[in-house]
């Protein structure tokens, strides 16, 4: 075999294998406050988000700060390190990333589920054929 060939083997080889690692820390996995607590790694919680408990925006430290419940029921306070989301007040339910430390979840993205305004029962028409 030509050096060339086992060169770019290897090289091959080498980037799919660092690709594959890279896809699989940035996937994360979907958990609860209590266990996310507990590995100390990065986690996807899913919630709900409380409107009684304060939040707000800290433009000292750049961080919008609310309280969330998670699907086992667990309220945590979220600190998410950017502004809040336009469409948060209207949202079914809140993914939130990133990692817990000292009973607080530090969060870098958010996604925001809000309802799809094409699932509502009553603009929903059956047709006939």
């Amino acid at each position: 075999m030509k050096l060339r060939v086992v060169i770019g083997v290897v090289f091959i080889v080498g980037f799919t294998s660092l690709l594959m690692w890279n896809f699989g820390n940035s996937i994360g996995s979907f958990t609860g406050f209590s266990e996310a607590e507990y590995t100390g790694q990065r986690h996807h919680v899913v919630g709900k988000w409380i409107e009684d408990k304060p939040h707000g925006f800290d433009h000292h430290r750049m961080v919008f700060s609310f309280y969330m419940e998670d699907e086992e029921g667990e309220v945590r306070q979220v600190q998410f390190n950017k502004p809040k989301p336009n469409n948060f007040e209207d949202a079914e339910s809140l993914v939130v990333i990133g990692q817990m430390r000292n009973g607080i979840f530090y969060s870098d993205d958010m996604l925001v589920k809000c309802p799809s305004k094409y699932n509502d029962a009553s603009n929903l028409e059956t047709a006939s054929i």
